[in-house]
């Protein structure tokens, strides 16, 4: 072996062990600023069981997903509330994500909001138990202003009232898609297809606090973390680009949920995000083409 061929493996590992740390000093940057010390504390507590483990978590999750172009880190803590409420299985992650989601910005109504909102998607008793974690992680931080914003259910609505209210929200959002899933409903549970247009578009959707492509950047990371309701985020991809959301933040909101559903679901969701846009651009197509030919026959009729 050439003195050459002897020094060569020695500067890639130096090169490549470069590069790691500063992966890791990347990620723990990033790590305090969403979650100051707490963040740290987490990793530490780690150390005598699994620090590689500690060391994975802050270079890929923060080094890598959290410093990626696409959404802010006030959209990515509302995603993460929204994925861990969905899932149900991780109240210690939850709390930690509702103190970072604070750290940023985030208030406690916008965290209220998006634990109700997600109700929707994944039941009661997921939002309650995520309210229980946020209760907590309020109430530890006395200065903060967690006042409930003032209810903005009114009981004086009717039934028709709302539902003309969901109907309409429905179209905003979701378009012809929403429609037909209502409609799909009709020979087997009508009153279903009622119960949830008033319900999640008339009481739940018009709320304040979270604005429509927020609140579609949360069940799309939901449903994405759920991994059971492909149907359902197909039609809210299409409901959060229809809302002036981007494809690179639909595809950024999945990339976000890997390190708290994992890749299969992540994976499956893209497989969702792509057929989604391959309908869009279809649908592009044949809208120019339409309009090529009434121009053209606009054009033959001046003649």
């Amino acid at each position: 072996m050439t003195p050459t061929d002897t020094t060569a493996p020695s500067t890639a590992s130096s090169t490549a062990s470069s590069v790691d740390e500063n992966r890791l000093a990347k990620g723990l940057a990033v790590l305090r600023t969403v979650a100051g010390p707490a963040g740290e504390r987490v990793l530490d507590s780690l150390a005598d069981i699994a620090p590689d483990f500690a060391r994975l978590t802050a270079e890929f999750g923060y080094g890598d997903i959290y410093t990626r172009p696409g959404l802010t880190l006030t959209q990515r803590q509302v995603a993460n509330i929204a994925a861990l409420t969905a899932k149900g299985t991780a109240a210690p992650q939850l709390r930690f994500h509702i103190d970072a989601a604070l750290h940023v910005g985030v208030t406690a109504t916008e965290i209220v909001e998006t634990i109700t909102h997600i109700a929707i998607y994944a039941g009661f008793p997921a939002a309650l138990n995520a309210l229980a974690v946020a209760r907590a992680a309020f109430a530890a931080r006395p200065d903060l202003d967690t006042t409930p914003a003032p209810s903005q259910v009114d009981p004086r609505r009717t039934s028709d009232q709302r539902y003309a209210a969901g109907l309409e929200a429905l179209e905003r959002i979701d378009g012809h898609a929403g429609q037909q899933v209502v409609d799909s409903l009709a020979d087997i549970a009508p009153d279903f297809g009622r119960l949830l247009v008033e319900f999640s578009f008339g009481d739940v959707y018009p709320r304040p606090g979270l604005d429509l492509k927020l609140r579609e950047v949360a069940t799309v990371a939901a449903l994405a973390a759920l991994g059971t309701a492909a149907p359902q985020l197909r039609v809210h991809l299409h409901g959060l680009l229809n809302v002036g959301g981007t494809r690179a933040e639909a595809v950024e909101t999945i990339i976000q949920i890997v390190a708290y559903a994992g890749f299969p679901a992540a994976l499956n969701a893209l497989a969702t995000a792509r057929e989604v846009f391959a309908e869009r651009d279809a649908q592009g197509a044949h809208d120019a083409a339409a309009h090529d030919a009434a121009a053209h026959d606009a054009d033959e009729a001046r003649r």
